[in-house]
């Protein structure tokens, strides 16, 4: 099986990176975007099997990176988890009920435990698809 592609759309340099190199050290296959509109781009370009989505993002902000995540049929199935610094309960309502699988606030999170939670996210087998991407092809290939 192939491994689970995460799309990281986040601007914070620092924690980018860490957060980059402890996801490829859990075994995932990471893509980094800087800002919204490379966000959406990377995400409808890779097909990740979860999308990590900062919320104050250059270029567009990452309501809009969602809400036009989950209109689009290509993207509209992946998982998203917010990681962000809006901890207010306006923004995690908004961010739920555009779609979000979860919403994690940075400063209440060490980056061991959001690592842990992505990885709680695929163990559950309440998203089964999460962790068979290539479902869809196979489907689709006549060889198979």
């Amino acid at each position: 099986m192939s491994k689970i592609k995460i799309a990281l759309i986040e601007d914070d340099e620092i924690l980018a990176k860490v957060l980059y190199t402890e996801l490829l050290d859990a075994g995932f296959e990471v893509s980094q975007a800087w800002d919204g509109k490379a966000g959406l781009a990377l995400a409808l370009e890779k097909r990740p099997n979860l999308v990590l989505l900062d919320l104050i993002l250059p270029k567009k902000h990452g309501f809009e990176v969602l809400e036009e995540l989950k209109k689009s049929p290509v993207t509209k199935g992946i998982p998203v988890i917010i990681l962000t610094l809006l901890g207010e309960d306006d923004d995690i309502k908004k961010g739920l009920k555009l779609g979000a699988d979860d919403y994690i606030v940075k400063s209440d999170h060490a980056v061991a435990e959001i690592v842990e939670k992505i990885k709680n996210f695929f163990a559950k087998e309440s998203h089964p698809e999460a962790s068979q991407p290539e479902a869809s092809k196979t489907e689709a290939d006549p060889s198979q």
